[in-house]
């Protein structure tokens, strides 16, 4: 009998909930209010919470209770969501340039006039074609790494090639020190290569090395995943000194370092990637999904000697090779010069759209970097991120919470806003409508 009173009741606090009778933000009675009213034990009581908590319904949050939680549409910060017509996506970034359909369409007619398309039909080598191998190996160089066709693959996007390292080159139940706020990406790779990811504290621009040092010493770390240049979503740009200090960790303990530099061309004069200061310990994993267009489906990898068989045999498992019509048009352009010139079209497009969210959020305390197509915004103490989410859906305006880029039970009350997927004038009106909202919800 208890039994069913037991699930009764949760049945009967989840029908609420689902229902809008109890709406997000509600304080349920605390667990021996609760308990006092139905007549149960207060282990019971208890029992009741943690149940509706393991279903999302509600939250529990030390020293203020048990709430409900805002209902947030599913896949939302994690998975590229179907948003209707009239809904302003500021959860996810596919910046553009005005040049980059031109581009395409010139590429296009190029390509129908080339020598032998019917190669373009044909299975093509797992890691790359030699040539386009070598033009990556080129792209690279610019940013620092000693880059050869043999250290270099070709894959489908940066996201293809953090599955394809975590699937390689890591075991399940490895353990991967990654930032306490991290890419929800590589948590998903993680998750389907069950690793165990263990997040570092953030200290300044760049993780606690301390904390790594100390957590290498305490548990048998595997790897470390890092976004020195460009953090996503705090926006960071580790310094030289960091990196020389995180790679004495990672060859002390032995750590295979997984350098994710997807936002990484926005910031010029940056220090050298962490793979050109331990090329044996580090794959470097890049694309030209934000640099030149989403849809373009082309990444990189810089990887040690030894570890590109496995990785070649990944790619052959997941996708075979990339799509040889899109790599010959990435190649192209980045012989040609139009990578490095949609490139710069971006800096600039997010150095603007940095300066309209600073303009407009002046009031909102928010951490990013001047170049960065993403901006997060703490809030304060009393405010809930789900509720100031939710607030904005109801203002057809979509952004993320903390909790896709928690990579431990604590998930900060902060909102993600990627600046980079709606026109300018798009923009300014969301973002004072972002400001507005979170005052509204301050008190």
């Amino acid at each position: 009998m208890p039994e069913l009173r037991y699930k009764h009741l949760v049945d009967r606090f989840a029908a609420d909930i689902r229902a809008g009778r109890l709406p997000p933000g509600t304080r349920l009675p605390t667990h021996r209010e609760l308990a006092a009213r139905e007549g149960l034990a207060l282990v019971t009581a208890t029992r009741v919470y943690a149940e509706l908590q393991s279903m999302g319904l509600v939250s529990g949050e030390t020293g203020r209770g048990t709430f409900v939680k805002e209902r947030l549409p599913p896949g939302e910060g994690i998975d590229l969501h179907a948003w209707d017509a009239d809904t302003v996506d500021l959860s996810f970034n596919y910046p553009s340039s005005a040049h980059q359909v031109a581009s395409f369409r010139a590429a296009l007619r190029e390509l129908a006039g080339a020598g032998d398309l019917a190669a373009l039909l044909r299975y093509q080598p797992h890691g790359g074609r030699e040539h386009e191998r070598a033009s990556v190996a080129r792209h690279l160089g610019r940013t620092g790494l000693s880059a050869t066709p043999d250290t270099v693959l070709l894959v489908s996007g940066a996201q293809h090639g953090l599955t394809t390292t975590a699937l390689a080159l890591l075991e399940p139940g490895d353990v991967v020190a990654v930032d306490a706020l991290t890419y929800p990406g590589f948590k998903l790779a993680a998750e389907i290569n069950r690793l165990e990811l263990v997040a570092i504290p953030a200290a300044g621009n760049g993780p606690d090395l301390d904390a790594l040092a100390a957590l290498c010493k305490r548990r048998r770390v595997r790897a470390v995943y890092t976004m020195p240049t460009l953090h996503n979503p705090l926006g960071w740009v580790m310094s030289a000194t960091r990196r020389r200090e995180l790679v004495a960790i990672a060859q002390r303990h032995g750590l295979l370092v997984v350098e994710d530099a997807a936002y990484a061309f926005l910031v010029e004069n940056a220090p050298p990637p962490l793979a050109s200061l331990a090329p044996e310990l580090t794959v470097y994993v890049s694309s030209l999904s934000k640099s030149v267009a989403t849809g373009l489906r082309v990444g990189f990898m810089h990887a040690p000697p030894s570890a590109i068989p496995k990785l070649e045999r990944t790619i052959r498992a997941t996708t075979w090779n990339t799509p040889a019509t899109l790599t010959a048009i990435a190649c192209g352009w980045i012989e040609d010069g139009t990578v490095d010139m949609l490139a710069a079209d971006k800096r600039r497009d997010a150095a603007m759209r940095q300066a309209i969210a600073a303009r407009l959020l002046a009031g909102v305390k928010r951490i990013g970097h001047p170049v960065s197509y993403f901006l997060w915004l703490p809030l304060a103490q009393e405010v809930r991120a789900d509720a100031i989410a939710m607030a904005l859906r109801r203002e057809k305006i979509a952004v993320s919470t903390a909790h896709p880029f928690a990579a431990s039970a604590h998930v900060p009350h902060a909102i993600r806003l990627a600046l980079g997927s709606v026109g300018l004038t798009t923009l300014e009106q969301s973002l004072q409508t972002v400001a507005r909202v979170i005052a509204d919800q301050t008190y």
